[in-house]
């Protein structure tokens, strides 16, 4: 499977970067002020990139995961917020599809594009604080939820909430503009700064039955479970790009501002030996954690493509890919956004340039779930060839 499968894909990819050289412009501004990017998401939903994923027979642009990610990426390079809250939408827009009935994933596949929905993301399984108590014939929703990313500004909020009646985990979908929810604006992490990721307070909101997808504990196959690989290599995406977008930065200063050691013999920073090692040792890098992601992605696009065919071994040898692209995209990614300071010097830390804020951002990001976890899924393959067991982050 070919990277850009499609002119039309090459189109959207083409698209993404012009907006992504538009939101450089403000990067570190926007990253200083935090809050929402309500201008930048305004431009997403008038680019009809929210409309990617959705398959054609809706009206949406029936592009695969790869080109989704692609473009994901290319918003890391220049602002991992946008790249955050872009993704998650597409991320949250399958839901319905993965875990509804067909009659819910027409109609939320629909509705999306005829209203243009942004979706956001408040699922988060391990906060288990709101409940789905049943009245009548409908329900109430009560409780909190915290790190719902991209709520701020967003239209629909797929939710977990325990059922007080069978205690299990079950999945919804609900307007963000309900009555009894309340959009907190309580993010102030020291990176993903624009994400608002913060809280969602339910306070007595009314949920109809059809806007309840189903039990997110009782998978009842595979397919039900590729959510959570779409997540983890979406991450790997975002953390692949931050390390992108930080090299080429870097890149660009080194060659305009740094200054050559005054030992080093040489005129130009672009002939330092040192740094010359340096830049070879991340272009190294990269390149492995590139490929790594992308062979993930070809794997999970053809897991996505089995829908319902899809066998629990074809589920777990894709998890296994991902988890090996987003331990390599963690790792590199940290180092690279650290050792750029050795390669452009003392002054590139002036605030004015917002370096930093590459490895904050993936400092804060790589933090979602620990990826010693991930490692040990990968060692368990590696000795015992025991493939990675569904649960809500493999």
């Amino acid at each position: 499977m070919q990277l850009i499968e499609t002119k039309e894909s090459q189109n959207y990819l083409d698209l993404a970067k012009s907006l992504a050289e538009e939101f450089a412009q403000t990067a570190v501004e926007r990253d200083a002020k935090g809050g929402t990017p309500k201008h930048e998401r305004d431009r997403l939903r008038q680019s009809n990139l929210l409309k990617l994923i959705v398959p054609t027979e809706y009206g949406g642009l029936g592009q695969s995961w790869i080109t989704v990610l692609q473009i994901t990426r290319e918003f890391a390079k220049v602002d991992s917020s946008i790249a955050h809250v872009f993704s998650y939408h597409h991320l949250g827009v399958v839901i319905p599809h993965i875990f509804g009935s067909a009659e819910q994933k027409q109609r939320y596949y629909s509705a999306t594009i005829q209203n243009n929905w942004f979706w956001c993301n408040a699922l988060n399984p391990l906060d288990k604080r709101a409940t789905l108590t049943p009245e009548n014939d409908y329900f109430r929703l009560n409780g909190i939820k915290s790190f719902c990313s991209g709520s701020q500004d967003s239209d629909i909020l797929p939710i977990t909430a325990i059922h007080q009646k069978t205690s299990e985990l079950n999945i919804l979908v609900i307007p963000t503009q309900r009555q009894g929810v309340t959009v907190h604006h309580d993010w102030d992490n020291i990176g993903q700064r624009q994400t608002d990721s913060g809280s969602v307070t339910f306070e007595n909101v009314l949920v109809y039955p059809d806007e309840i997808l189903g039990s997110r504990d009782k998978p009842s196959q595979p397919f039900n479970t590729i959510r959570a690989c779409l997540t983890q290599l979406n991450l790997a995406n975002i953390y692949l790009g931050i390390a992108q977008g930080a090299f080429e930065a870097a890149k660009t200063y080194t060659a305009t501002n740094t200054k050559p050691w005054l030992t080093s013999g040489v005129e130009s920073a672009t002939q330092d030996p040192y740094i010359l090692q340096h830049y070879g040792k991340i272009w190294v890098e990269l390149q492995a954690a590139k490929s790594l992601t992308e062979q993930a992605g070809e794997l999970l696009q053809a897991a996505w493509e089995e829908e319902w065919s899809l066998t629990a071994e074809q589920r777990g040898e894709c998890a296994l890919c991902v988890a090996t692209a987003k331990v390599a995209a963690t790792r590199v990614g940290l180092n690279i956004t650290n050792r750029i300071f050795e390669v452009m010097g003392a002054r590139a830390t002036t605030a004015k340039y917002g370096f930093d804020r590459y490895w904050r951002n993936l400092r804060t990001f790589t933090l979602h779930d620990p990826v010693d976890y991930k490692i040990q899924e990968i060692g368990n393959w590696a000795l015992n060839d025991e493939l990675p067991k569904p649960n809500f982050y493999s």
